[in-house]
């Protein structure tokens, strides 16, 4: 059984973490009704990068919840590794401690900013390069799921609580696949087809997409990354994987392989699926690799 350092306990930190979410969502929200007014997104977007957008939303939440875990639990031997410190900072992050929350403050930045509601913030607190508890928070939806390691439950901001609806003993052809929005690439569209899914559902932000499946409204989620080019990081998947695996579902490597956090550059590259069902889950990876083998579509 994993314990938390000394001097924490599991329900008082979820205590916390529900009372900085809420007050991350208060962030979220406002500015995403500021970014309605075009002449207010000059002021919100900090950079002119497109295909990495960082807004002041982002760096409040960030600045946020960082502050409210360092103050709320001086001396606790842990760390926290963010998105946006790692970009404003030239120092490597090089942790010597088992415990490292991960953050970030704003997944799916660029439905943020064209105001589909598809975005997120996600905190997930790893142990030993695994996420352990995960908060995965969607303003939009008034949702924030809460993973404490061994069950997954969701909460609105008045406290009421639903619990996950994974539908499962679905073959790979009956399932409902969310995929990206903003993030796809051909190859992954021609996967898409070659496996001609029941149904395809478009939707930002990987937390928002995991909270899709754990919430029953589709089956699988499937990343492709191409080789040298951008993939997606730790902060993306660490909180996402822990309300998906606790809720009863699975996410690995094409090769059913768990993720491994802290590499070099914190890639989560290749391929990546997520399903509602951690039972079926290595025979629905192996029938997508065998699809990919066939076509050839994909380098593996």
């Amino acid at each position: 059984m994993i314990e938390l350092p000394s001097g924490v306990d599991i329900n008082n930190l979820i205590d916390d973490i529900r009372i900085f979410s809420w007050q991350a969502a208060d962030i979220l929200l406002y500015y995403s009704k500021l970014l309605e007014n075009s002449d207010d997104k000059g002021n919100i977007l900090q950079n002119n990068n497109e295909d990495d957008p960082v807004t002041l939303a982002d760096l409040k939440v960030n600045e946020l919840i960082i502050k409210k875990i360092n103050e709320k639990y001086k001396n606790i031997n842990w760390d926290i590794l963010s998105e946006e410190n790692i970009k404003i900072s030239s120092k490597i992050f090089d942790s010597k401690t088992d415990w490292i929350w991960v953050l970030d403050p704003l997944d799916g930045t660029k439905d943020f900013i064209q105001g589909t509601g598809n975005y997120a913030m996600h905190l997930a607190l790893n142990f030993k390069q695994k996420p352990y508890l995960g908060f995965v928070l969607i303003p939009n939806k008034n949702q924030l799921w809460i993973a404490d390691g061994k069950k997954t439950w969701c909460e609105k901001r008045d406290g009421s609580i639903y619990e996950p609806i994974l539908l499962k003993n679905r073959n790979l052809h009956e399932m409902t696949l969310v995929t990206s929005k903003n993030h796809g690439n051909e190859i992954l569209k021609n996967l898409i087809q070659e496996i001609n899914f029941c149904k395809v559902k478009i939707m930002g932000s990987i937390g928002c997409k995991i909270a899709s499946i754990v919430h029953g409204e589709s089956d699988i989620y499937i990343c492709l990354s191409l080789p040298g080019k951008s993939a997606p990081k730790d902060w993306d998947f660490a909180a996402p994987e822990s309300i998906l695996k606790a809720a009863g579902g699975a996410i690995t490597n094409l090769d059913n392989q768990e993720l491994s956090y802290g590499k070099t550059g914190f890639q989560q590259g290749g391929i990546i699926v997520a399903t509602n069902d951690k039972k079926t889950h290595p025979s629905i990876c192996l029938e997508i690799k065998k699809i990919i083998q066939k076509s050839g579509i994909y380098p593996l």
